[in-house]
């Protein structure tokens, strides 16, 4: 590699792409421990199989209440007093909160703290993808977020290895202490040159979540960006989550662990979105690398759920491919913080993929419905026909935004 390569590559391992790719890796740790440690540590509190299966999912469901508000919260934060705010403030909300979870002892508390949990994890993503795209290249814009992404998506691995390691409420001090930890090397990060600019302009609105909402042609631009990540948790909420019950459904005779499948997939989405950004830099355009990564998906899950799976390895390598398919997770959350002014970008980068997680609980709901009229199969069939209908119909309608200037506002 020559000099000059050596140079234009540089800004990709500055500090605020180490820290944004650390940061999202131990969201994504936190983000996914309680799912992995949910029947030990109810366990641990008493409950029998069926209150487990009850108050978990309740659990769940209001960590991705908090995941909603959340990314409301951080978002307007981000756009009104800087994206750094935000990497400091969310960190620090989620870091102590999962420390508490170590010491809870009833599920009440619990159901608190991981709502309390989910509000802090809310802004990371967002705040890290909009912090790099903008200090950033335009020429490197995708492939440092991809790498952000990419490394951060690794977080799930640690986290199944952790609980595999160590007693569940280790595991929560792990990742609260490697949230407060990482808050160090945080002092060292830079605002965004391109939110300086906007924030000197007194006369400019900024933050503003509702917004979103009084411009028809800015709120269609913010459903399709909703719809672009809709894909990826159809995988993860359903297909990885309920892995062993698709897999009696499959009559597979090995029973399938989900958290196994959940490894496996977060493996393959880490491949899937360091490959992504690369791809988008190849063939210069966002939509195209996120419609045959979307396309590819549909076809790994009509094989899961059709191609006549008999054995365990199989689905798990399965889960994999399908994990490198969702792999577009970055670029769409790149397309997001790039479709929208800077006055306004923190707030639709990091509400839009919290608005997608939030999707996991009419997504559950439904499929819990569905499965005790129907099927199993049937269940996840209907899902996935609705998630991938909306998911390419956003594709094929929203504007390409491949080197796009950062530097505008909404009016």
């Amino acid at each position: 590699m020559t000099k000059s390569n050596d140079v234009s590559l540089r800004p990709l391992f500055s500090i605020p792409v180490i820290v944004a790719a650390l940061g999202y890796f131990v969201d994504i740790y936190d983000l996914l421990l309680f799912g992995i440690v949910r029947i030990p540590s109810l366990k641990a509190m008493g409950l029998d199989d069926k209150a487990i299966s009850l108050t978990g999912s309740s659990i769940l469901n209001w960590q991705m209440i908090g995941l909603l508000l959340g990314g409301i919260l951080w978002g307007v934060i981000g756009d009104k007093k800087g994206r750094l705010s935000v990497l400091f403030g969310s960190i620090l909300t989620y870091s102590l909160a999962n420390i508490c979870c170590g010491f809870v002892t009833n599920p009440e508390v619990y159901m608190v703290l991981r709502f309390i949990a989910g509000i802090g994890l809310a802004g990371e993503l967002g705040a890290g993808i909009t912090l790099v795209s903008e200090v950033l290249p335009i020429r490197l814009r995708a492939i440092g977020t991809s790498l952000v992404a990419g490394i951060g998506l690794l977080g799930a691995v640690f986290a199944y290895f952790t609980v595999e390691l160590f007693e569940w409420r280790t595991a929560y001090f792990i990742g609260g202490g490697m949230g407060l930890s990482l808050l160090l090397l945080r002092l060292g990060v830079f605002e965004s040159g391109v939110f300086k600019h906007t924030s000197e302009k007194s006369t400019i609105e900024r933050g503003n979540f509702f917004a979103l909402f009084t411009n028809a042609k800015r709120f269609l631009k913010y459903l399709k960006c909703i719809g672009l990540g809709v894909p990826t948790w159809f995988v993860i909420g359903i297909l990885a989550t309920f892995s062993n019950e698709i897999g009696l459904a499959l009559s597979i005779p090995t029973p399938i662990n989900p958290g196994l499948s959940i490894m496996w997939c977060y493996i393959g989405l880490s491949i899937g979105d360091l490959s992504s950004g690369v791809i988008s830099h190849y063939l210069q355009s966002r939509k195209k690398t996120v419609l045959w990564f979307m396309l590819y998906t549909l076809l790994i899950s009509l094989v899961i759920l059709f191609g006549g799976i008999k054995t365990a390895q199989l689905f798990y390598a399965l889960m994999l491919f399908a994990g490198i398919g969702i792999g577009y997770w970055a670029m769409f959350v790149t397309i997001a913080a790039e479709q929208f002014g800077t006055n306004l970008r923190a707030t639709a980068a990091t509400t839009v993929p919290n608005m997608v997680r939030g999707t996991v609980v009419l997504m559950t709901m439904s499929f819990n419905a569905l499965k005790f009229d129907y099927t199993v199969l049937i269940a996840t069939t209907v899902i996935g026909i609705v998630c991938f209908s909306v998911g390419i119909s956003a594709v094929l309608t929203i504007s390409e935004t491949h080197g796009k200037d950062m530097d505008f506002v909404e009016e």
